[in-house]
Formats: structure tokens, sequence, C-alpha cells
């Protein structure tokens, strides 16, 4: 059972003086490593993470400086989710999708500046979370096109919106949603609307039963007739202007995917070392870590993890530095890296057997959530088609 409210607060973390983000981010860890098992087997939202991340300033981390954030770019936000995921990866990804959109706000000029400052005041006074809804049970993932479902029906008193999003990464604690939705005017458009949390006609269904991820409260949330102010349309365009996406929720959401789930492996690597250091078989005599075919293994993964570490750091400080990148790029060291870090706990389960995949060790938990990172956008199939018709000139 989780930890009362008081029983929490009594060994909380405190808030350290340094600027240094990934400091504080160190210190929440090991606490949010504590409660992840937990949350993994109920299934339930770590809704006191994000009160310890909004007191140690980490949910405003990409919110711009001059509105009271902490000003980072893709680099240091992706160093807090690498720690944040290696903890527990689910409240890394609703922390990582919460950092996305507050970065495109920042960059985009199609975001209202009203609504972007409000949600900046917001997240830095305390826990204001936003993601976008996009996928639905129908359309699937946008990134494969077609149209919503979702309907924005514009009234003089305000947008009426309906529909069903599946896949809302969040969802029990979120105050506003980014939905993707088309309108019904004569000349259909398609884009996002900023809707509040909890309006009458809203509702969230706790659907989400995963193998892995498990409690990061990814529910279906239900819009029925919900109505919202004409002012909070977002970026709303004909649809064949959506054919090029996003340039920085597209490059950032393959850097801070890929940190939290080589997060993930590199906690199946720290539980790796413990377990061939401590176990020493009868007929060995010695620990498995004296054997060469466990260090030839644990020598790939430090490999496989030197290769994420620099492909992570390079991109995002590209990123940062306004180089000239491209999506493609961008997806393929999402994909490289999912992959490693898949890679790198399955190696680890070929040396612990039985151990890791029994419930009382964390190594069977680090699988399964690390299989979840294959099938975030984009998917390796697309990834592979993209990059080989970039090759090709076509």
């Amino acid at each position: 059972m989780v930890t009362s409210a008081s029983q929490s607060a009594a060994r909380e973390p405190q808030r350290p003086n340094e600027s240094d983000h990934a400091a504080r981010a160190v210190l929440l860890a090991p606490t949010f490593a504590e409660r992840a098992p937990i949350h993994d087997r109920d299934g339930s939202f770590p809704f006191e993470n994000f009160e310890y991340l909004s007191k140690a300033g980490l949910l405003a981390l990409t919110v711009p400086s001059a509105l009271g954030g902490g000003g980072a770019g893709a680099a240091k936000a992706a160093q807090v989710l690498g720690i944040v995921g290696k903890a527990d990866p689910s409240t890394a990804l609703v922390l990582s999708m919460h950092y996305i959109q507050h970065l495109v706000m920042a960059r985009s000029s199609r975001w209202p500046a009203r609504l972007s400052r409000k949600l900046a005041r917001e997240t830095v006074d305390g826990v204001a979370m936003i993601n976008a809804l996009r996928v639905e049970p129908e359309l699937g993932s946008p990134a494969r096109g077609g149209l919503p479902a979702t309907i924005a029906r514009r009234t003089e008193t305000g947008w009426r919106l309906s529909g069903r999003k599946i896949y809302s990464t969040g969802a029990p604690i979120l105050k506003w949603y980014a939905v993707w939705a088309k309108t019904d005017e004569a000349e259909t458009r398609v884009g996002l609307f900023l809707v509040p949390a909890g309006l009458p006609g809203t509702r969230i269904v706790e659907t989400w039963d995963h193998l892995g991820l498990r409690a990061s409260g990814s529910h279906d949330v239900v819009f029925e007739d919900v109505v919202f102010p004409l002012d909070h349309e977002i970026d709303v365009r004909l649809p064949e202007e959506w054919r090029t996406p996003d340039f920085t929720q597209a490059t950032v959401g393959a850097i801070f995917i890929s940190a939290i789930y080589d997060g993930v492996a590199r906690a199946a690597r720290d539980w790796l070392i413990g377990f061939l250091r401590e176990r020493v078989p009868a007929n060995l005599g010695a620990p498995l870590a004296t054997l060469p075919r466990a260090q030839e293994v644990l020598g790939g993964i430090e490999a496989r993890l030197s290769v994420n570490a620099r492909l992570i750091g390079s991109f995002a400080d590209g990123f940062d530095d306004n180089l000239p990148l491209i999506a493609t790029e961008s997806s393929i060291v999402k994909m490289t890296v999912t992959n490693n870090a898949v890679a790198v706990v399955e190696d680890a389960l070929s040396l612990a057997g039985n151990h890791g995949l029994s419930r009382t060790n964390p190594l069977q938990r680090h699988y399964r959530d690390a299989l979840c990172g294959r099938v975030h956008t984009p998917q390796d199939d697309t990834t592979r088609i993209s990059a080989g018709r970039l090759a090709l000139g076509l």
C-alpha cells in the first residue's frame, strides 16, 4: 500500500539550494524508485511524485526563464528525464509530455501568447500538467495519416467538443488537454484546441491495464459536447498544411523518449551488476561476476549504453545549438536507443535466468517497461521507410 501523505511528508526530500536541476532529480530518484514497484503492481498513479517534482522546481524546467521557469533546453531536460526514468519511467513519461508542450509553446509562433503565458505561470506555481491528446480508437496515431473523429463545433458561446481519446498519458493529473480535433466548418480544418480538464461532459475511463508503464495513467478521455472558449484554439489548419510535422515536437519527443528508456536499461544494468557480484553458485564457489561469459555480456551492455549516451547527448546539444537537424535523424536516434534498451534488458535476463523473471526482483519490470519504447511514435517501420525514401531521393 502506498504510504500516507503524512508519512511521506515526514521523509520528503528537501529542495536543495543549488541550481543544478540534475542534482535535484538525483535527490528525488530513490523515493520514486521505492514507490515504483508498488504503483506497477497496483496500476495506481504516482500523484505524490509530481508534488515532489513541483517543489523541486522540476515541473517548470522547460518553461522560459523570463516566465519564472528553468529555461532548460532539450539536453538538460533529457538528463532529468533519464534520472527519473531510471527510478520510475511512468513518472518520467508523464513529465516528458509536459516538457514537450512547454518547449513547443516557447518556440512556436502559432501558440497564442496569452495562453502560453498562463500555462507557464500555473506550472511555475504548482502542479498544472498538460499533454496532447491525439490518438483515437479508429484513427490510431495521427502520425500515420487520417483525420480525427473528434469534432470541434464553433458556436456563438464557444467551441463544443465531442470525441474519445485513447492512450492519454497522465490523464489522472492533467489540468490541460491539447486536443487533436477537426472542425465542422464548410472547409474542414484540423489541429489542436486547449481544453481545461474537468469541464462538464468530460470523463476519464480507466482503460489502462498494460504490460509496462503501468503507472502512467494512460486512460481514455471522453468528451461529450464539452464547451470551452473560442480563443482556446491553439493551432488549427487545413489538413494538407500538416504534412510536415512540428519540428520541435518531433525532435524533442524523440530525444525525451530515448532518455527515458535508456534510464530503464541503466536500472536493469545496475541490478544485474549487484546480482553478478552477490550470486555465488555452490558448484562455482565464486561470484558469477568472475565468469568470462558474464563479463562479456556485461561488456556488451556497457557498449550499448555508451552508444545511447552519445546519441542522446549529441543530438540534444545539436537541437539546443540550433544545428540543422532533420526529423528522420531524430527518429533514427529514437529507434536505435529504444532497441538498445530492450537488448540490454534481454542480455541481463540471459544471465539472471529465473531470478530475473521473478516478481521479487525488478528486472522483469524493467523488461516490461523497456518493451514500451518501441510503440511510441514513430514506430520502427515508419522510421526505416522514411530513411529509405530519403536515401532514394523520393
